[in-house]
């Protein structure tokens, strides 16, 4: 294996298709993204020299900068959401449940693989106001209390979308997080219950210092896809009510595909390329920061 490794040419055969796919499929195309961001027009219309002007254009537009704090909200709220409740459910599988937790976690990641069409559908269907009284409303007039539009206002949409997200994802993260506490050494965990730690003081003082690398690794993960969420709310709100549920990436597709500006939807697109790379090294730097200080 180390002969195999230290030939330069054994190297190149073995790296060189991954290298080339890559470069074709992920690195070509974000050159190509930038360059548009000099230009303004569309393949069809044409492309026109544009300067900074697009970047003039980003800093001045108040859709984007709705688009921009919708995002931050969605990515923080999602995040949380889905790491939290993942966690929990980690923690379920693993000193609750144990070896019987196979059948739980196979039903609550089940709605990871489901089509997000369709569970976005699903979520329509469930909070229904009109023409037809979807469950959840139903259930609030069964309760004495008024059925809601959840949909009509920017405030209950973002919850649905919330829940949605949330509840779709969390078997994922906690998949994904219980790979990282089973991980944590039995012996350490008896020794701890020795010394009297129980429940959330073993939480708290062994299993989640023991578990942070995956922790922080499935913030990363989550907060990085939730900044680039684009589906999920295309399918169940569109963006709407008005633009109140539209982030960046949907405003980016509108720019470029609805009105054929393709040069402010890349530029659009690198704002958002530029602020999930600070988002990434804000939560290794803080890490870093809270490994040092431990």
């Amino acid at each position: 294996m180390n002969r195999v490794l230290g030939d330069k040419r054994a190297i190149a055969i073995l790296l060189g298709p991954a290298l080339l796919v890559y470069s074709l499929v992920m690195l070509l195309p974000m050159l190509w993204s930038l360059g548009y961001t000099f230009f303004s027009g569309s393949v069809i219309t044409g492309f026109t020299w544009a300067g900074g002007k697009n970047f003039s254009t980003l800093l001045h537009d108040p859709d984007a900068h709705s688009a921009l704090l919708f995002t931050l909200k969605y990515a923080v709220i999602i995040t949380v959401g889905q790491v939290v409740m993942g966690y929990l459910l980690s923690l379920l599988y693993v000193f609750y449940l144990k070896k019987a937790s196979g059948l739980i976690r196979t039903l609550v990641f089940f709605p990871v693989v489901l089509p997000t069409v369709a569970v976005a559908l699903l979520f329509q269907k469930f909070f229904e106001f009109a023409p037809q009284t979807g469950p959840v409303n139903s259930l609030l007039e069964a309760l004495g209390m008024h059925g809601v539009d959840w949909f009509s206002s920017p405030g209950s949409a973002f919850v649905v979308i919330a829940l949605m997200d949330i509840w779709r994802s969390m078997g994922f993260y906690a998949v994904l997080l219980y790979a990282g506490l089973v991980d944590v050494p039995e012996e350490v965990l008896e020794s701890a219950r020795l010394d009297g730690a129980h429940g959330w003081r073993l939480v708290r003082s062994i299993v989640l210092p023991l578990s942070l690398p995956v922790l922080v690794s499935s913030v990363i993960f989550s907060i990085n896809g939730t900044l680039k969420v684009f589906d999920s709310i295309y399918a169940l709100t569109g963006g709407g009510p008005g633009d109140a549920t539209t982030p960046l990436t949907l405003l980016m597709y509108r720019t470029s595909f609805f009105y054929g500006d393709y040069g402010y939807g890349s530029t659009i697109a690198l704002s958002l390329t530029i602020l999930c790379l600070i988002v990434t090294v804000f939560i290794f730097r803080a890490n870093r920061r809270d490994l040092t200080q431990g």
